[in-house]
């Protein structure tokens, strides 16, 4: 019992100690000046930059893909025609 006892008097303080570090980190985030809030925005941005370029590369393949569709379908348009000119020019030989 003793020991257990112990233990647990050792994970409180533990615990104590890792609440205040969280309380520490927690007030460093709000003072812009400190090295870890400087990092947070500094990623922060960069997040937020990554998302607007990824929002713009999708717009651009949304694109890409519309315009494939349309030469596919030129693609197709062409052929039939390429068939129907060659055939032509079989019967005229």
């Amino acid at each position: 019992v003793a020991a257990l006892q112990d233990e647990k008097n050792s994970l409180i303080s533990e615990n104590e100690i890792m609440n205040d570090r969280l309380e520490q980190l927690d007030g460093s985030l709000d003072d812009p000046n400190t090295v870890v809030a400087k990092k947070y925005f500094s990623a922060q941005l960069q997040l937020e930059q990554l998302q607007e370029e990824n929002f713009r590369l999708e717009a651009a393949k949304d694109d890409y893909r519309v315009h494939c569709e349309d030469l596919e379908k030129q693609l197709i348009e062409l052929q039939h025609r390429n068939n129907e000119l060659t055939s032509l020019a079989e019967e005229s030989r």
